[in-house]
């Protein structure tokens, strides 16, 4: 299965300024697929799973010189490791955090040799331990996008329609049609790796992905024990719990049970760490960074996969291929929640993807946009219109008080479109969007189809 990390793997393997590596993520997302698919373009590859192999734990207790290291390695795996032609991966870093600090010393002592490091908790160790600034590099992993999810499928010639049409251009309503379905069949499906595979090879099984992403959720769950309190775990699966019946509003702690904020914030900062949910931070939105103008008060949460959202929620799936665009109109919050995931997806890997909307509160005259990006150097607001709505009250509300936005950007189950200053594009497309706005982006996503 091509991700588009393996573009960026094969990048830092190839680049003369490379350092070792931290390949960052939630649990389950295809961190260790990715590394190992690495592996298989290297004279040999050299993994140690310090869950599965505690022993191996005992490799960083003397010192942390890389010589002796990897002769130890050499003992435990019998698997010579050659600067230059090895991959050596320590996967489940977490559970021997002061291998992130020896990654500091490879770099110094053994710049040759590849290394890469990754874990279903790893963010937790690098706030235990801290990380070598400036001696190691980092990359982020997400679900499948819904690029992704068509290249694993087969469908190498509708990712390169996606990506090439225009906006001033309607597609064909066949395949225009053909695409949402396709659409419709992920969101059902999610872009968790384990249960793409499976549809993949067992089409029509719908039920064992649903029992998929109750091992998925299970396996979160179960992780609250590792990183949360003894106190903290029932606020944890508290929160964990409630988080879907809130998507694509304002968060309030006060809807979520009768305790106080004070006691659920640090546990709902524990499940952004551990990369279950995701926040999408308020904005002002006039000028960039955005993070510069956010209200870190007021954001909404959306979950990690909009098909274990929907596991949570105890949502029917089957109507998204009965019927997917009214499944577009009745799952809207859904819908947001895929827009938000799919941009996570397609940022650039190498920095820690954030989402910001845009809200004004002002008495008979609120206004509220979905999403709001930076391309460039300008701002882009998203709106997000889950059946054929035209109404964008919003969107032009954003405009007129944001001078330097040259235009806005509708996402619908509607065709492609422009008028005015806003350009619509079908859900689809989202790809498209940013990778008109970073060629490396665009190169990752046509590395798919090569």
């Amino acid at each position: 299965m091509k991700r588009l990390i393996d573009y960026h793997l094969r990048g830092w393997k190839d680049s003369p300024l490379r350092k070792p590596l931290l390949l960052r993520g939630a649990r389950q997302v295809g961190k260790t697929y990715a590394v190992q698919a690495l592996g298989k373009t290297f004279s040999s590859f050299v993994e140690i799973n310090f869950e599965s192999n505690k022993k191996a734990k005992s490799i960083f207790d003397y010192d942390l010189d890389p010589q002796r290291i990897v002769h130890e390695i050499f003992l435990i795996t019998g698997q010579q490791i050659i600067p230059g032609q090895t991959l050596l991966f320590f996967d489940e870093i977490q559970a021997a955090p002061e291998g992130i600090i020896a990654l500091r010393y490879f770099y110094e002592k053994m710049p040759e040799l590849h290394v890469i490091a990754a874990g279903s908790l790893l963010d937790f160790a690098i706030e235990q331990v801290g990380v070598p600034v400036g001696r190691v590099q980092f990359l982020y992993m997400y679900p499948l996008s819904f690029i992704e999810f068509l290249c694993a499928l087969g469908h190498n010639q509708i990712i390169k329609e996606i990506l090439s049409h225009s906006v001033e251009q309607e597609m064909s309503s066949g395949i225009h049609d053909k695409i949402l379905a396709l659409l419709g069949n992920y969101l059902a499906i999610g872009g968790m790796p384990h249960a793409v595979a499976y549809w993949q090879s067992n089409q029509l099984n719908l039920q064992a992905c649903a029992q998929i992403s109750q091992t998925l959720v299970a396996a979160y769950q179960y992780d609250f024990i590792k990183y949360g309190k003894s106190h903290q775990v029932k606020y944890l699966d508290l929160l964990f719990s409630h988080i879907p019946q809130q998507l694509g509003k304002k968060f309030k702690y006060s809807l979520v049970g009768d305790f106080r904020k004070r006691e659920l914030e640090p546990c709902l900062d524990l499940l952004v760490t551990a990369g279950v949910i995701n926040r999408v931070t308020h904005s002002d939105a006039q000028g960039i960074p955005l993070g510069a103008q956010a209200d870190l008060n007021t954001f909404k949460l959306i979950f990690i996969d909009v098909a274990l959202s929907q596991f949570m929620l105890d949502l029917k799936v089957g109507d998204w291929f009965l019927n997917p665009l009214g499944e577009f109109i009745n799952k809207g919050i859904l819908v947001e929640s895929f827009i938000g995931q799919e941009l996570l997806a397609y940022e650039h890997p190498t920095k820690k993807a954030k989402l910001y909307y845009w809200k004004r509160d002002a008495r008979g005259s609120e206004a509220e946009v979905d999403y709001v990006i930076q391309q460039k150097r300008q701002i882009i607001p998203i709106e997000v219109k889950s059946g054929k709505g035209r109404t964008l009250r919003s969107m032009q509300t954003f405009l007129e008080s944001h001078k330097e936005s040259p235009y806005g950007i509708r996402f619908s189950s509607n065709n492609y479109s422009l008028h005015e200053k806003i350009y619509s594009y079908p859900l689809y497309a989202i790809a498209k969007v940013i990778a008109d706005g970073d060629q490396e982006i665009l190169d990752a996503l046509l590395f798919l189809i090569s």
